[in-house]
């Protein structure tokens, strides 16, 4: 099951508080302005900031 559209509409960057969008993998939230990735697991985003990884 991927995440629900309204979910990733609701849903911010936990750092810059900026919009994140579904990675081209669909295994993560990437924020292109702080250029991190936060992971999904079991379906659930991980909107920690420790859990992101960057993104090149």
């Amino acid at each position: 099951m991927a995440v629900d559209k309204e979910l990733l509409d609701i849903l911010a960057c936990p750092k810059c508080k900026g919009a994140v969008k579904l990675s081209a993998a669909k295994d993560g939230l990437v924020c292109e302005k702080c250029r991190i990735m936060y992971p999904i697991k079991d379906d659930i985003p991980v909107m920690l900031i420790d859990e992101a990884t960057p993104v090149k």
